[in-house]
């Protein structure tokens, strides 16, 4: 009986490693990279906001930054609208 079970249950425990190797591993590891490069931005920093917006950073707060997407024009946005930093 433990071997007819093991195997029914052997096809389940390997798809949901691929599963694990495949997509998730890969996700987590993009979510720590975006979220140090948002804790390293700081003001000067050249960025593109998630709504395709690109701007230079104004002032780095806890929260929020101020961006500067046209001169004169400075937006607020939240730390996650940040989509990437421009070199």
């Amino acid at each position: 009986m433990d071997q007819n079970m093991l195997a029914q249950f052997a096809p389940l425990v390997l798809i949901m490693a691929v599963f694990y190797f495949l997509i998730m591993r890969p996700q987590q590891k993009k979510f720590k990279a975006h979220q140090a490069m948002v804790a390293a931005l700081k003001a000067g920093d050249k960025v593109v906001l998630a709504s395709g917006f690109k701007g230079t950073v104004k002032k780095a707060g806890e929260q929020f930054f101020t961006v500067e997407i046209a001169r004169g024009v400075d937006v607020e946005v939240e730390r996650n609208a940040i989509a990437s930093k421009v070199e």
